[in-house]
């Protein structure tokens, strides 16, 4: 169960080698979570998070998991659940895809939107179910800002995260009063391994920092976290600018 702050005492990890979201279970591991699933394909990545983990303290499990292989996922994830009580889910798998080869490349672009969205909306689907049956829990959806407002450099993956967005938003809505919270954290630019080589965006941010700050929300009981938080206002004003202007903006 959760301490009077929020915080997990177990956690479900869907994209199990996430640099972000094992940045946010390491600093969960250190507060309070002992026992940890990671899901993913099988890999030795997968493996070598998991041993990671386990050095510091917690229990880890590795969990098959495809976003794209929808019709797996109430089995993959129920047998998780069927362990005992999840604290915590953390959906955090994606792609962020090449947005110059998927333009020329529909079917490309259709696996970035499948993993994205149509891949999550089933996994949350199976999560959120799972813990209304339990009757509490958190469900932590990592969305972005590029969710925002689609931008020529990268509308694939933007439209991907904004459907997923708003998902995550009317899943909030529909769960409230049944004592499971969903929470949306959207980081702008994340220094990763999947952005490595891109130009780096203003307020660009790291794992670490998405962790202390979905860790905050949590005491909080947040719906919505912004990382960093000054990304809440400069995205309003770039929603809201005239198309014309957008359409000049270096972004």
């Amino acid at each position: 169960m959760k301490d009077a702050f929020g915080l997990p005492q177990s956690l479900l990890v869907l994209g199990g080698t996430s640099e972000i979201a094992l940045a946010v279970t390491r600093r969960l591991i250190a507060r309070r979570t002992r026992t940890v699933w990671l899901a993913g394909r099988p890999s030795p990545g997968l493996d070598e998070a998991a041993g990671q983990l386990r050095a510091l303290g917690a229990e880890v499990h590795t969990v098959d998991f495809d976003a794209l292989d929808p019709a797996g996922h109430e089995d993959a994830l129920g047998k998780v659940f069927a362990e005992g009580d999840v604290d915590m889910v953390l959906l955090a798998f994606g792609t962020l895809g090449d947005q110059a080869r998927d333009e020329r490349d529909p079917q490309a672009a259709v696996r970035v939107a499948q993993t994205n969205y149509t891949g999550a909306v089933s996994a949350g689907l199976v999560c959120a179910g799972a813990l209304q049956a339990q009757g509490h829990g958190s469900l932590v959806v990592l969305s972005s800002v590029a969710g925002e407002r689609a931008r020529r450099a990268n509308f694939i993956y933007g439209s991907s995260k904004a459907g997923l967005d708003s998902f995550a938003q009317g899943l909030g809505d529909a769960l409230y009063g049944t004592g499971v919270h969903v929470m949306v954290v959207r980081p702008g630019f994340v220094r990763t391994r999947m952005t490595a080589g891109l130009p780096e965006a203003p307020l660009a941010t790291t794992p670490e920092a998405v962790a202390t700050a979905v860790e905050l929300g949590l005491r909080r009981r947040s719906e919505t976290v912004w990382v960093p938080g000054a990304l809440r206002v400069v995205m309003s004003a770039l929603r809201h600018l005239p198309r014309g202007v957008f359409r000049r903006l270096p972004v």
